[in-house]
């Protein structure tokens, strides 16, 4: 799950390098705090997800990264209507790191 949010950052720096991060809304929508919460709590699921690997029994940590991986995998799929090609190449590789972390946890005895 760390991957997706290093995958994560890179398309947020390119957005704010090409100019397309004001467009993420609209070019005519304000942030909101709520706004700014809500994509501080994306961010901040993967890097959880880091700690519960390590933390958490068996059981519960392979439902926690299928469950993950399946939200992020619907996530970048809706995602990809609206950006830019760059940012669709970065969520077309996110989808499959989430197929390959889907696999692996399922696969794990």
């Amino acid at each position: 799950m760390g991957s997706y949010n290093v995958n994560f950052s890179l398309g947020d720096v390119l957005s704010i390098i090409t100019g397309d991060a004001g467009k993420m809304f609209g070019d005519q929508a304000q942030m909101t705090q709520a706004m700014w919460m809500g994509i501080a709590i994306l961010m901040l699921i993967s890097i959880v997800m880091v700690i519960l690997s390590l933390t958490l029994n068996y059981t519960l940590n392979r439902w926690a990264n299928i469950i993950a991986a399946i939200f992020w995998f619907g996530f970048n799929l809706l995602s990809l209507k609206g950006y830019p090609t760059y940012e669709k190449v970065l969520l077309i590789i996110s989808m499959g790191f989430n197929i390959l972390t889907i696999w692996y946890a399922w696969k794990w005895v």
